[in-house]
């Protein structure tokens, strides 16, 4: 078995990504039956340097899927470096038992990576959160083979293709299409001519009538909820504050011990008093 692999400092994606393509290349690629014992000393005697050895054979490899994601605008050696995590992944949990190749196992391993790292940074707001959002975007993304929107029949045929509805297709594809803006515009823009969310969107957290506003309305609904209390008798008022005002509220069975009933009554005592307050709250906005 050959084991005269090149030094990991010597292997690492960085300005010089074609002298790093040209070293893993140089690699040689494991038989089959070279690739089993090493697998076998990693998954059963934990032997480290057989797991470099998988890992270092199978580089290439994390350079030829990168390269199918050379359309989103990222750093080629940002792509490499992640999916080469996505492989050290692969061959930690790599079962030799299984009775399949490592390539095939650390494919999915190796674009999870690179699809976290393209989510993660292709806008700065992140264009999918769910795994079906997820999904859309990026079997979309190789679906859409021109510039121009889809038409209603593509829509159609992307969406029974992929089990989502017309609509998620048409938002996930305006979001493909979407631009980051920054907040100011660019510093050299004529102000005459920006187009700047600066310029537009008021901010009216300051303004006096805004202000005056929210403490009239603080007033008005601290006013209401005192009037409403008031209208209970004590003991609903007292349950009503030690289970929502106290700063140490106040459990229902603790309730229960102090007015000497079950915790039950006590719920059904709060939700009547919640009831009485609700209702004079709305008499005080309608008057």
């Amino acid at each position: 078995m050959s084991t005269a692999l090149q030094p990991v400092h010597n292997l690492a994606p960085g300005a010089n990504l074609e002298a790093y393509i040209q070293s893993v290349s140089s690699i040689p690629v494991l038989s089959a039956e070279e690739e089993r014992v090493l697998a076998d000393r990693l998954y059963y005697h934990e032997d480290l340097e057989a797991a470099r050895q998988l890992v270092m054979s199978h580089l290439r490899f994390v350079v030829h899927i990168a390269r199918s994601y050379s359309g989103y605008g990222l750093a080629q050696s940002d792509l490499v470096q992640e999916g080469n995590v996505g492989l050290m992944k692969a061959v930690k949990r790599f079962n030799p038992e299984m009775g399949v190749r490592l390539v095939s196992f650390a494919v999915h391993w190796i674009r999870a990576e690179i699809h976290e790292f393209i989510l993660r940074n292709w806008r700065i707001v992140k264009v999918a959160t769910t795994k079906a959002q997820r999904k859309l975007f990026f079997n979309l993304r190789s679906a859409k083979k021109k510039l121009a929107w889809l038409s209603q029949n593509e829509v159609q045929a992307v969406a029974a293709d992929l089990g989502v509805a017309e609509r998620e297709v048409r938002e996930m594809e305006s979001r493909l299409y979407g631009q980051d803006l920054g907040f100011d515009g660019a510093q050299d823009d004529d102000d005459d001519t920006a187009y700047a969310p600066v310029h537009y969107l008021e901010d009216k957290r300051y303004d006096p009538a805004t202000q005056l506003e929210s403490a009239d309305w603080s007033d008005s609904a601290s006013n209401s909820l005192l009037s409403g209390l008031d209208e209970l008798d004590e003991r609903s008022r007292d349950i009503l504050y030690q289970r929502w005002l106290a700063e140490e509220k106040a459990t229902l069975h603790e309730l229960a011990a102090k007015y000497q009933v079950s915790a039950e009554r006590i719920r059904q005592l709060e939700k009547n008093a919640m009831n009485k307050l609700k209702k004079n709250l709305e008499t005080e906005v309608a008057i």
